[in-house]
């Protein structure tokens, strides 16, 4: 076949026209690789050396997992040298308290652990604080709030007033209790009752022990109140008054673990994991046609706030 001298001409833009996008191709996988090591690097990953660990406790408590292997994970870390938790939670459930204060007392085998309470530490945000070595708070802080509650609604009233009736067919009395459907019956309160007793009897034990106090003192602050920091400070449920900065003295002074030390975020090498993934994923989509990697069906809902 003899190619005229547009066909040829035509060859060779399109020569130049791929060497130009292999070109540019190459570039963004350059690109992409630097910001990688940028960004992990200005998180701390590359930086393997002595640090202070920190977890920062936020919102409501619940069981995770994810956050107990981050602490196995610190307790095994040569490097770490300490550990900071930051409280800012109103608490939550109680297993998942009781889950992180006891995966913080497996790291205070091994290294110190300090709390420091910020705006709310309180009910089992006051449980995980137990578990550190030493408890800081602000001034203003509110802590406290120490017991254990069961907490339900009973709509009987209001689904005979629309017309709705409920049947139940139980194998005992206590199956189903409490319910939205009917009130209470005394069996079952004394039997839930029970149940707060016995959780709210193991908080106070915790009190009791972690704060070196006898167990009528610890039942008589454990009332459910919410102290200031300067309150709680006064009852012995904390240590000290400060913040970040009072942490790292009292880790240098008790401990000679140095100011000097970094600070590293425990959760740091699960969010590079994630930011790499993604940019890995944009610099594929960059090598590729979009036809060969377009992602599979998505449906994302955003939620919007209630008016």
């Amino acid at each position: 076949m003899t190619m005229t001298p547009l066909d040829l001409e035509i060859a060779i833009d399109r020569r130049r026209l791929k060497r130009r996008v292999a070109v540019w191709r190459t570039a963004t996988v350059l690109i992409t690789l630097a910001a990688i090591l940028i960004i992990t690097g200005k998180l701390g990953v590359l930086d393997q050396g002595d640090h202070v660990a920190q977890l920062n406790v936020e919102g409501l408590i619940i069981f995770d997992p994810d956050i107990t292997t981050a602490l196995r994970t610190v307790k095994n870390d040569e490097t770490a040298q300490a550990l900071i938790v930051n409280i800012n939670s109103p608490g939550g459930t109680t297993v998942g308290g009781e889950e992180m204060y006891e995966a913080l007392r497996q790291v205070a085998v091994e290294k110190p652990v300090v709390a420091v309470i910020g705006t709310l530490g309180t009910s089992a945000g006051y449980l995980v604080a137990l578990a550190a070595d030493h408890i800081i708070t602000r001034n203003s802080s509110l802590t406290g709030s120490i017991g254990v509650m069961m907490q339900t609604a009973e709509m009987s009233q209001l689904l005979d007033d629309i017309g709705i009736q409920t049947e139940v067919v139980r194998s005992s009395p206590l199956k189903g209790q409490p319910s939205l459907s009917e009130p209470m019956n005394n069996l079952a309160r004394t039997v839930n009752q029970k149940l707060v007793d016995d959780v709210f009897m193991w908080f106070v034990d915790r009190l009791a022990e972690r704060r070196n106090m006898n167990r009528a003192k610890a039942i008589k602050l454990a009332d459910g109140r919410v102290y200031t920091g300067r309150q709680a400070l006064a009852l012995n449920l904390t240590d000290n008054i400060g913040g970040d900065l009072m942490a790292r003295q009292w880790l240098e002074t008790e401990h000679g673990v140095s100011q000097n030390l970094p600070v590293r975020d425990i959760d740091q090498i699960g969010a590079t994991e994630t930011i790499i993934r993604q940019t890995l994923g944009f610099a594929r989509k960059a090598l590729f046609s979009k036809r060969v990697m377009l992602d599979g069906l998505v449906s994302v809902w955003h939620p919007q706030s209630p008016r």
